[in-house]
């Protein structure tokens, strides 16, 4: 029977996993994390989560209560091995919300924890407040999800889950883009550019801002509308994507007063966005990935659906069509 006072209980915000040899892993996390005491961090080795969070209770005066649980921050390493062994526990804890982040970290993140505890004393509700930003506020910027969200994904025949990564330095904690999972094991990361796009066509259909450095140009608040059509062999797919923004930014030589200049500046974006957007979609492909959830559209009523097996099998001989269609506003007045 359990019979606690406030007193006597911690509540845990986040769990840090990080892969520590062929069989144990290390867990750790920031205590306490709600009081007016100067914060420590807590790491032990371990063979399991639970075990951790039981063991934890002999080296710390209160209890650890996992029932604020917010973040869970999964190491590369560990992640590469398969998430569903770790994400299942909290999955069947009751007293743990589905609600809480998912992020993979690359690099040390007990190490910049560490560092950071003197100038940040509230490091981990702060990392929660920036997750819960940017997926509140639909940004665009990151690619945000919750376990329940991952879950859905990860157990949908025709879904590939997805995570934030960060790159976790001694003094820095950076998003660096998209880690792309099959099934439960992540097999690689979208880098920033690829990432711009993927949030344009898949996550928030927003973004922000959007530079594109070869254009020498960066957009604002760009709204995408995607269009996808799979002929009835599967074999041929056509992803049409209307842009609409405005140009923020301009560091180019063409005159933008010029409507000619000003068309070509929009073609030219739109040949680099469409060669980008078809290498993304064909490295999807080599990784026999489908985070786009585009072979839901083979699902027809009163007809027996395909499995997912097959579906990748079509998927990665498909063939792209992909169409860009910008309505920018323009820095400037445009000569008639």
């Amino acid at each position: 029977m359990e019979n606690n006072t406030i007193e006597e209980i911690a509540p845990v915000i986040f769990w840090s996993l990080n892969q520590s040899d062929d069989r144990h892993m290390d867990i750790s996390t920031l205590v306490p994390p709600l009081i007016h005491e100067k914060k420590r961090m807590l790491t032990l080795k371990v063979d399991l989560q639970k075990q951790g969070g039981k063991e934890f209770n002999l080296i710390y005066y209160r209890e650890l209560k996992p029932g604020q649980l917010r973040v869970i921050v999964i190491n590369e390493e560990l992640a590469r091995k398969g998430v569903l062994p770790l994400i299942s526990t909290y999955l069947m804890d009751t007293d743990i919300s589905q609600r809480l982040y998912l992020i993979i970290s690359r690099g040390n993140f007990e190490e910049f924890m560490r560092e950071q505890l003197n100038d940040q004393a509230n490091l981990d509700y702060f990392l929660y407040r920036m997750l819960k930003h940017y997926e509140a506020s639909n940004q665009g910027e990151m690619s945000i999800l919750n376990l329940h969200q991952f879950k859905n994904k990860l157990f949908s025949p025709f879904a590939d889950p997805y995570l934030p990564l960060f790159e976790v330095k001694k003094d820095n904690f950076t998003y660096k883009g998209t880690a792309m999972f099959r099934h439960d094991k992540m097999i690689n990361m979208l880098p920033l550019m690829d990432d711009q796009i993927f949030q344009l066509i898949d996550n928030d259909h927003y973004l922000k801002l959007f530079a594109i450095p070869s254009s020498d140009v960066t957009l604002g608040h760009v709204r995408s509308k995607v269009d996808i059509d799979l002929d009835p062999a599967y074999k041929n797919m056509t992803i049409k994507i209307d842009l609409t923004g405005r140009l923020e930014e301009y560091r180019g030589n063409k005159n933008l007063h010029e409507r000619e200049e000003l068309a070509k500046l929009h073609q030219n974006i739109e040949k680099y966005l469409v060669s980008r957007t078809s290498d993304l979609l064909k490295t999807m492909q080599q990784w026999k990935i489908d985070p786009l959830e585009i072979g839901t559209r083979t699902l027809h009523p009163f007809s027996k659906p395909i499995s997912d097996s097959e579906w990748l099998k079509l998927w990665e001989k498909m063939k792209l069509k992909i169409e860009y269609r910008l309505t920018i506003q323009p820095l400037v007045n445009v000569n008639q």
